[in-house]
């Protein structure tokens, strides 16, 4: 079985791969000061907010801490997500947040920034959400949304207005939490502009208060920064993707799976062609080309120079084009970018960097009253349900019922008796013993296989009556997946008020576990 890249990370690992390890704060705030021109970055930050419409008190605060000439910034991001997408988006900007505060000093301030993947152009992963109410009712809602372009070129349309204002009529919550939601997106979509701007104006509703400031790469200001690591990458179109690959290999080698492969020709950059869609740029011979044609590298460096926003980088690039235009101390990240991170370490001396500390993000499942006191009932936690929903409460049912034959005690008692029988056979004939291991093999692997099925029966059965395993899948399986990359935040807002967002914002940076909104 291949080893996770993430778990071996916050396990204290990969010291191949990463140059900090997990936690080592000490170590990312002795390394080098990157060269940021902090005075354009502030007033490009401060353009993009002006055009959002946030540009705040709060805003302002963190521009003129960010101006200081030691700042530096703890960075997040995510994809521009359907009405703040699933919960973790909203989870990792407060973690940006706590741990900005954590570190921030009067000599050396630290400001958090969630960086909005609005040229992201896979439309399929953030058009869509989902909500559960307090009838248990889920809700999912689809924006249609056009394939192939940048999100934060797509306009946002009346017509999504529209849908979310249905659903939350039709949702289940106290009127005064729906109305400040209602609010909300209503604000955020009254100003216009493009997916990615609503998006980034409910996060900076949720967030703003505890100091993130959201950047929007998109935005001319703030892609005229990335333009110079980007025509480096033009210049050299194969050298990262050649330190990726090789970093791939050596992951592969060491029994990971590499999250990032780089073809042969493949680079690191997308340009945005005269029609809209977002494309890879390749080397084939001697000439750069998309799928749809050949461009020479000054031709690609004078489409950068008249428009940066239509040249973005791929996955494998952006954290770095991030740090070229932030003064970046640590980079808080879910599982998926931390095994990008381990491919990534040297590319960074390409553009002039070392890498920033990965800091894994905080994880927070949400429990509700009704579901702690069933999960405190069946004696588990919700990672054991989210793990084997059936097994959970199909192995308490038998507890509380005394079903004996389902019991941990009888399969010992079983084996037990095998080793027994294997004991007084071996004192008759010798060469028998390893018939009666494969028997006792077999028929304990046939015993767990069907005192399995039986736990899981009677958890069918029991749901057919009370619904238990139908509310533990709804709050904690939302359509099959686990809760904090499904359920939105907003529904916990919709049902709590302001609550679990003021929960959230009193935790440590990097804090994991299970909460009980009360």
């Amino acid at each position: 079985m291949a080893r996770s890249v993430a778990a071996e990370y916050m396990a204290g690992g990969l010291g191949d791969f990463v140059r900090l390890r997990p936690g080592d704060l000490t170590g990312a705030a002795a390394s080098p000061r990157p060269d940021i021109d902090r005075d354009a970055l502030v007033g490009a930050l401060r353009a993009y907010h002006a055009a959002l419409g946030t540009l705040d008190a709060n805003v302002e605060a963190q521009l003129g801490r960010l101006a200081h000439p030691a700042s530096r910034v703890v960075v997040t991001g995510q994809q521009a997500g359907a009405l703040t997408g699933p919960a973790y988006s909203v989870h990792k900007g407060a973690d940006a947040a706590l741990l900005a505060r954590q570190l921030d000093t009067e000599d050396a301030p630290v400001v958090a920034v969630y960086w909005i993947a609005s040229q992201d152009h896979d439309a399929a992963e953030v058009a869509s959400t989902t909500l559960l109410d307090l009838s248990e009712t889920l809700h999912h809602v689809t924006f249609d949304l056009p394939q192939g372009r940048p999100v934060g070129r797509l306009p946002w349309r009346d017509d999504y207005t529209a849908q979310a204002l249905a659903l939350l009529d039709a949702f289940d919550a106290p009127a005064e939490h729906v109305e400040r939601v209602r609010r909300r997106v209503l604000s955020a979509a009254a100003a216009g502009g493009s997916y990615a701007d609503v998006f980034a104006r409910l996060i900076h509703g949720l967030l703003g208060r505890a100091g993130l400031l959201v950047l929007d790469p998109l935005h001319p200001a703030l892609a005229r920064l990335m333009a110079p690591a980007l025509a480096r990458e033009l210049r050299a179109p194969l050298a990262s993707s050649e330190r990726i690959e090789a970093a791939a290999q050596r992951l592969e080698a060491a029994g990971f799976v590499p999250q990032l492969r780089r073809p042969p020709g493949a680079t690191n950059v997308f340009l945005e062609e005269d029609d809209g869609q977002r494309r890879l740029l390749r080397v084939d011979g001697h000439e750069l080309r998309t799928e749809t044609r050949p461009y020479t590298t000054d031709e690609l460096l004078a489409v950068l120079e008249a428009d940066p926003t239509r040249v973005t980088p791929a996955a494998g690039l952006r954290p770095i084009v991030q740090d070229t235009m932030l003064p970046t101390l640590a980079f808080v990240v879910g599982p998926g970018e931390i095994a990008y991170g381990a491919e990534l370490q040297d590319v960074y001396p390409l553009h002039g960097l070392e890498q920033p500390l990965l800091w894994p993000r905080l994880s927070v499942t949400w429990l509700e009253p009704n579901v702690a006191r069933l999960l405190s009932r069946l004696d588990t936690t919700a990672a054991a349900v989210q793990a084997d929903p059936e097994g959970v409460l199909g192995r308490a049912l038998a507890r509380e019922r005394g079903a004996a034959a389902l019991s941990q005690d009888t399969l010992s008692s079983l084996e037990a008796q095998f080793r027994h029988l294997a004991d007084g056979i071996a004192d008759l004939d010798l060469t028998l013993v390893g018939a009666v291991e494969r028997t006792r093999t077999r028929t304990l692997a046939r015993v767990e296989h069907l005192r399995t099925l039986g736990t899981r029966a009677l958890a069918r059965r029991e749901d057919e009556r009370s619904g238990q395993l139908t509310r533990l899948r709804a709050h904690l399986l939302p359509r099959g997946v686990p809760q904090e990359r499904e359920m939105n935040f907003l529904a916990y807002l919709l049902k709590h008020g302001d609550t679990p967002l003021d929960m959230l914002l009193a935790l440590e940076p990097g804090w994991r576990g299970e909460l009980v909104i009360p």
